[in-house]
């Protein structure tokens, strides 16, 4: 994955010095967790359907599935005092992923989770009010 990125951040205009700083920090963010999961998802046990219309649906479905097991892990980590933390870098490389873990062409790396127990508690993010992102009734931009 770092070669991957390391093109694409060559293709950019980083400068090689930056580009060597980012991706040594992602090797490392990548290779020091006790564990790495990586969740993938595949179409073999959903429907299928003559139209590009419903089978669309059907794909955005199974990526829905997957986001939901991923978060679900993710509170059930939480809940046992692990840390972890879900990166999408998979889905920009998703061919060099599978040839790494040796998957079959119908399976799609969609993330990676890191799981471990952590060495700190950093403060929360500040967070978005509810109303500033709901609406009611209507649809309301803000």
């Amino acid at each position: 994955m770092a070669k991957e990125w390391d093109k694409d951040l060559r293709e950019d205009g980083l400068s090689p010095e930056d580009r060597e700083r980012l991706t040594k920090a992602s090797i490392t963010q990548f290779t020091q967790p006790p564990i790495l999961i990586v969740a993938c998802l595949t179409m073999e046990d959903m429907d299928t359907y003559p139209d590009e219309r419903r089978q669309k649906a059907e794909y955005l479905t199974a990526v829905q599935s997957v986001a939901a097991s991923i978060q679900n892990l993710l509170l059930g980590a939480h809940a046992e005092g692990l840390g972890t933390c879900w990166f999408c870098a998979p889905l920009f490389c998703q061919e060099t992923v599978r040839e790494v873990l040796g998957a079959p062409k119908d399976v799609e790396p969609q993330a990676l989770i890191t799981l471990g127990y952590p060495d700190e508690k950093p403060e929360a993010p500040p967070r978005k009010t509810l109303k500033s992102v709901t609406s009611q009734n209507c649809w309301r931009r803000s």
